[in-house]
């Protein structure tokens, strides 16, 4: 795991957690037949994602700093 880009790193965990509310919502509503509550739950995935973009927004790779100064 350590071989991975640091924004990588970073959006790993919204990532995961996105694709078990989707699993978790598609199994609510096709084998648990809660309907309601399976649409409810997949709503939570552009939710999760779009926390995450909220928060890694600000945080930029060092990397990239370099470049954007080395080309100014």
């Amino acid at each position: 795991m350590s071989s991975l880009p640091l924004a990588t790193r970073l959006r790993l965990p919204f990532v995961i957690a996105g694709f078990c509310s989707f699993l978790f919502s598609v199994w609510l509503y096709f084998v648990q037949g809660e309907t309601t509550a399976g649409i409810f739950v997949g709503l939570w995935v552009p939710s999760i994602h779009s926390l995450g973009t909220l928060l890694l927004t600000g945080l930029e790779d060092p990397s990239l700093a370099k470049t954007k100064t080395a080309k100014s």
